[in-house]
């Protein structure tokens, strides 16, 4: 069976020398990185980490910094990376909602040049608001290309955490609201959103709307996976968060619940090649 992860992060070794001066510049970039032990990987670093997980392909994309030239360096190595590895790839394309319509211009740029997506964008960190106008512009560039946004959400309660921003289901789902033509993917099981689908009114206005699986471990219990597919199977999609954690790590995690294959298969590969509109569900390396 194919295994597709779509959360993954690589930046090219431009940006990764600069990182004790970026954690000055970008405070969200510091507060995730202020830690040494916290790595930044590059396109050969998450080759290693797929064939070690027997992953076929990935979704990758850089870091949600706020200096658009920084995002511009590392869609650039994104695109490129995607280009040479034979389709393992799958490229998104990060920009800064707050940066208006120089956001945009570079969005629309990736999107012209292969990007499948828009994301990963944090709210937090790079200033707007799920709930805001901030997200008008890129959400009609996204649907003029049929590209779904990847978007940061939090849980509201709970430990602690760098990075732990104050976007969470309840402005998730008004973006839903907002932009119901749009395909959105939110990171961290959309900071609980999917428990919500059980009220009929809010599952409705979600017809659109994924979660992924990014940090789990850090997040939640496993069962979690069972719950949430009691009644959401079919807009799941494994996500490991690399480097943060490997996709070996989460995904001996996933197999061990002894979730039915059906559900299994649509959580690894199967909604993840819906949403991209892959073909081929054998294709992989």
């Amino acid at each position: 069976m194919p295994i597709l992860d779509c959360h993954t992060h690589i930046l090219p070794a431009e940006i990764i020398v600069q990182r004790e001066r970026l954690l000055v510049r970008e405070p969200w970039f510091g507060l995730l990185y202020a830690n040494p032990k916290n790595r930044l990987a590059m396109l050969p670093d998450l080759l290693a980490a797929m064939d070690e997980a027997g992953v076929s392909q990935a979704v990758a994309f850089g870091f949600a910094f706020v200096d658009m030239g920084l995002c511009r360096l590392a869609n650039e190595y994104v695109l490129e990376a995607a280009r040479s590895s034979g389709g393992c790839l799958i490229p998104f394309a990060v920009v800064n909602p707050a940066a208006g319509e120089e956001a945009i211009r570079e969005a629309r740029r990736c999107l012209e040049q292969g990007a499948r997506g828009l994301g990963e964008l944090m709210p937090d960190g790079q200033g707007f608001s799920l709930e805001g106008d901030a997200l008008d512009g890129l959400a009609a560039l996204a649907r003029a290309y049929g590209a779904p946004m990847l978007l940061h959400v939090n849980e509201p309660v709970g430990h602690a955490y760098a990075g732990k921003g104050t976007q969470g289901p309840k402005e998730a789902y008004a973006l839903a609201v907002r932009h119901p033509e749009n395909t959105f993917l939110l990171a961290h099981w959309g900071g609980g959103l999917p428990f919500y689908e059980l009220m009929p009114e809010v599952k409705g206005a979600l017809s659109r709307v994924y979660y992924d699986t990014a940090a789990s471990p850090y997040l939640y219990e496993d069962a979690i996976y069972r719950h949430v597919g009691g009644w959401a199977a079919s807009k799941i999609l494994f996500g490991s968060d690399f480097p943060l954690l490997t996709p070996s790590r989460c995904l001996r995690r996933v197999r061990r619940l002894g979730l039915s294959a059906e559900v299994e298969a649509q959580i690894l590969y199967g909604n993840a090649a819906r949403l991209l509109g892959l073909g081929d569900m054998s294709k992989g390396r």
